[in-house]
This record gives structure tokens, sequence and C-alpha cells, in this order.
């Protein structure tokens, strides 16, 4: 009887467990939690009128994404600005997804054209911010994004690099959105056109140049110097 009672709780800890989840994810996202703040389970479990256990996992799935720290003997915190992993992350896609791109320009078919070019029209297309989503850049415009970053590198037919380009832009999102809030001036659609244009008229030299620069200024604008400039 006990082993039935705890079999028919499981699924329901595991259920809650995914709301708070979800619901913590989007959070720091939106930026309702400041860089660096911390995350207090017994807060989060009020807030949200769970147990402990419950927000516990939810922080552990929520570290493993890269959104916050767990901090030896100081809980759970929002990573900050000057998180040298963002740097480490930003190197680790450069060294990566130009060649990549070369690849991807060099073995691309027209099926692969016509793909770059959709995901760039619905790029454009979708609205970066609307109000009630807060200060950062809206979830569809984040999917559309990926989506036509990840459609780039496809032309190159291998699976292995673009699961490593998922665990990259997966490792990188809320740098990304830190990014474009401390450097609001940044012509992100213009750099997004460029690289495009390059892909499809076939000038690798270019389009990883481009790249190279594009992932630059976003990591550039979560330095200390940039904070003060």
């Amino acid at each position: 009887m006990n082993q039935t009672a705890h079999a028919s709780a499981s699924p329901g800890k595991q259920m809650l467990s995914e709301q708070v989840y979800a619901h913590l994810r989007d959070a720091i996202m939106r930026g309702d939690h400041a860089p660096g703040s911390p995350l207090k389970p017994q807060d989060l479990a009020k807030e949200q009128g769970v147990s402990l256990a419950v927000v516990r996992e939810a922080l552990v799935r929520v570290v493993g994404d890269g959104l916050a720290d767990r901090l030896p003997n100081r809980g759970f915190a929002v990573p900050s600005f000057s998180d040298r992993r963002w740097q480490e992350i930003a190197e680790a896609r450069r060294t990566v997804e130009p060649a990549v791109l070369r690849m991807s320009v060099e073995r691309g078919d027209l099926d692969w054209e016509a793909r770059v070019r959709a995901a760039h029209h619905r790029l454009v297309r979708t609205p970066a911010y609307v109000p009630e989503e807060g200060e950062h850049y809206t979830a569809a415009w984040a999917e559309a994004h990926r989506v036509f970053h990840r459609t780039l590198l496809e032309g190159c037919g291998n699976r292995a690099l673009l699961e490593t380009f998922d665990r990259l832009w997966t490792a990188s999102e809320l740098a990304r959105r830190w990014s474009a809030q401390r450097d609001p001036d940044r012509d992100g659609a213009k750099e997004h056109r460029a690289l495009e244009e390059a892909a499809l008229a076939r000038d690798a030299d270019t389009a990883a140049a481009v790249l190279v620069q594009h992932l630059t200024l976003t990591a550039a604008a979560l330095t200390e110097d940039s904070a003060t400039a």
C-alpha cells in the first residue's frame, strides 16, 4: 500500500517541479531576478506554495541550464554580468561556429538556401520586444533567432557539430539577453542581414568574419569595461 501511495505521489511532485522550474527559468530570463542576486529556496517555496524539495529540484535543473549558480555554503544565485563563463562560452562559439558555417556554405544545397531565407524572414518579421513580456526580448523572437542561427549551420550536414551548437546556444542564452539590454544601440538586424547575404552568396570568408564579429559584440557588452563606458 505504501508503494502504491508513493508511486501515485511521484507524478504529482514531478509536475510541480516542472512548473516551478518553468516559472523560475522564465523569471530569470525576463530579468525578474537581477544578475548576482540570491535565489532563496525558502522564499521561492513560499511564493509558489510548494515544498522545499520541489524548489531545490527545480533549482538544480536551472543550474544545469546555466541560468543559476550553486554556491558552496551559500545556496543558489543568478550569475553576474562579469562571470568569466560568458567569455569562455563566447570564445568556444567563436572557435566552433565560424568553422561550421564555412562547411555549411560549402556543402549546403538549394533546400538549405531556401530554409536560411525563410528563417531570416521569420526573424525579421517577429517583434523583438512587447510591453507585456518585460524589458527583455520576446520568447517568439528568441526562438526565431535560434532557428536562424542554427539553420545557417545546418548545411554542414554534421550532427555532432550541430549538437555542440545546441549546447553552447543554451548555455549562452542568458548572456544574450543581458547583452541586448546593455547595448541597446546595437543594430542586430543589420548583422543578421549581413550573415544571410554572405551565406547565400556562398562567400564563406565574409560569412565567417561577420559571425565572429557578431559573437564578439555580444560578449563585449558583458565586460566590466563596457559596463562603465
